[in-house]
């Protein structure tokens, strides 16, 4: 294939001004920002078991610490008033997990023998599959086809593993706790000493005046969502009751919790309840109703009770979620995926408080009703305009100016 001959009229690339432009201000400042992302990341991800007990502290001392505050107006200290509160968190934690210790050790104990059960059944389901598998596999065997041997490598034993998994968790939580301790002890020690570095009081006072904002709606979007998540696990509890599931606190408990991981952890406690659910009930459309009914609630409670309850402004985009999701639960595995929609949500109202990071704050929330109407008034105009003598561009233009 012989080369193309070039056009005599062919533009020629100016290397000049393509070495200019990449020597640019705007395009060092935009390498700058990539390479500091990468950096970033990267270091998130190899210094994982440092960082996650430092953001869970940091996430729970913003929903107490206006409690600490509260209570040193009332003359108590800060290290006394955190101790209290802190006593008073572990108190009900500790307590809600001795009352669900005993049913959780009952259902294991009988997971043994109920889950065979549940295999049975489900092989009857299942069944069309196995026999197409079986028909790939005997047609392997007529053709000669040599079958693959499986090498085995024994790892360690589950015993060691989960003893491995307790203490690393049991160090994190004492991490995690000492550092909520101290952070809540000091106070606004840390504010004032980043207030302190600004050279103008004007920064000064609006740093303040910004930091006291986004505390209070990350405390009241944080605690309003662990809220409904202990309500909606209140109301599976009772709901798996009466359908004569075993053990309702316990699901409504694992409910509260897996509520903190969108869509992962709605799937992964439908397959759960499904599993206990062919393990108690005889037949296969019994233990569907049980799903069912936890599905149904869930869809109250996405979009009725959370809609009704968060303002607007503390709405997330659900396709933010999902990066998020994927991004934090890359990065941290299961303790990423319960941060990731908080720490979304708090990079959100960081950004609504904080003038120029205004346009990312909106772009992670969801559409509003002004932004709706406007964007379906535009449209209107721009068919309008296709029918009319005239330009698409000003009939849209002017839909635009009607809205505002």
């Amino acid at each position: 294939m012989t080369p193309e001959t070039p056009q005599p009229d062919a533009p020629h690339p100016d290397l000049a001004e393509t070495i200019q432009e990449a020597e640019s201000p705007q395009s060092r400042s935009v390498s700058l920002i990539v390479i500091a992302t990468i950096l970033v990341f990267g270091a998130l991800y190899f210094a994982r078991d440092f960082f996650i007990p430092v953001a869970l502290a940091g996430l729970l001392s913003l929903v107490l610490s206006p409690i600490v505050r509260l209570l040193a107006r009332w003359r108590l200290p800060y290290p006394a008033g955190a101790a209290l509160v802190l006593a008073l968190v572990v108190g009900a934690v500790g307590g809600g997990g001795y009352m669900i210790a005993g049913p959780v050790r009952a259902w294991v104990s009988a997971a043994p023998v109920a889950l065979p059960k549940a295999a049975r059944k489900l092989r009857a389901v299942v069944r069309p599959v196995e026999q197409v598998s079986r028909a790939a596999s005997q047609v392997e065997q007529a053709t000669g086809a040599s079958p693959v041997r499986d090498v085995v490598v024994q790892g360690p034993s589950l015993g060691s593993r989960l003893a491995g998994i307790s203490a690393t968790v049991l160090g994190g939580i004492i991490e995690v706790l000492l550092l909520l301790y101290a952070l809540l002890a000091v106070g606004d020690l840390f504010l004032q000493k980043l207030v302190g570095m600004l050279p103008r009081r004007g920064d000064r006072e609006k740093a303040v005046s910004i930091a006291r904002a986004t505390e209070s709606s990350i405390s009241a979007y944080l605690g309003l969502t662990a809220l409904i998540n202990i309500s909606e696990g209140a109301v599976v509890a009772a709901a798996m009751a009466l359908l004569g599931m075993p053990t309702p606190l316990v699901w409504g408990t694992m409910v509260a919790l897996a509520e903190f991981i969108p869509y992962l952890g709605m799937l992964t406690m439908s397959a759960v309840l499904m599993v206990a659910a062919l393990t108690t009930f005889d037949t296969v459309p019994h233990a569907v109703v049980v799903p069912a009914v936890y599905l149904a609630i869930n869809f109250v409670q996405g979009y009725i009770v959370t809609p009704l309850v968060m303002s607007r402004r503390l709405t997330l985009n659900p396709v933010a979620i999902f990066i998020s999701l994927a991004l934090w639960w890359w990065l941290w595995g299961i303790a990423g995926a319960l941060l990731a929609v908080p720490l979304l949500a708090t990079f959100k109202i960081v950004c609504d408080h904080v003038e120029p990071l205004a346009s990312i704050g909106a772009f992670l929330g969801e559409r509003e009703e002004a932004e709706r109407r406007r964007t379906v008034r535009v449209r209107l105009s721009g068919l309008t305009a296709r029918r009319r003598p005239g330009g698409a561009a000003t009939a849209a233009a002017e839909g635009v100016a009607g809205e505002d």
